[in-house]
């Protein structure tokens, strides 16, 4: 089994109704970087590995592998005349992700390591906290990770962006 998702970056999360914001597979995060936070929103649901293979190899439409309620999500954020059929299959991109809870940090942790076809990568940190607790997680974060000689001052990339630019520098060329 794997997932379909639709994501919304940047997003307000007042520009989403109750309605999709009680939806089990609705979830919003504010990613802190150096110099800014960025909101995002996403509406995951199970979807059918061998769908996800046919909508891949072109035998099965994109807008097929998503639910009603992230058809409807898609349509209400997406710039006019574009359809969910109208989007590219992007990829593939390798992930090795790990959750684990750090020794003297009060939170669970996640570490990505995204590695692109060009040999490219970018590692990520992460936890979660509700809202009102972000800038003290994140400082209690930065804290722990300066005390353990993870250096933070490097140019920061988000990870999709990087994979969007790749896999659109591709599509150009083809």
């Amino acid at each position: 089994m794997g997932d379909s998702v639709i994501k919304l970056r940047p997003l307000d999360p007042d520009d989403v109704g109750k309605d999709v914001r009680k939806l089990s597979g609705f979830g919003v995060e504010v990613d802190a970087i150096p110099g800014g936070f960025v909101c995002s929103g996403r509406l995951k649901c199970e979807a059918d590995s061998d769908a996800i293979r046919q909508a891949v190899l072109g035998e099965r439409p994109l807008r097929k592998l998503y639910t009603k309620e992230q058809r409807a999500l898609f349509r209400a954020h997406a710039p006019d005349a574009i359809e969910l059929d109208d989007l590219a299959v992007l990829g593939p991109i390798f992930v090795l992700k790990l959750k684990w809870q750090p020794r003297g940090f009060a939170r669970r942790m996640v570490a990505e390591m995204w590695l692109y076809p060009d040999g490219a990568r970018i590692f990520e940190l992460s936890t979660k906290c509700l809202p009102d607790e972000a800038f003290q997680v994140a400082a209690e974060a930065r804290l722990f990770l300066s005390e353990h000689g993870i250096d933070l001052s490097g140019e920061q990339q988000t990870k999709t962006r990087t994979a969007l630019e790749y896999f659109a520098a591709e599509l150009a060329a083809d």
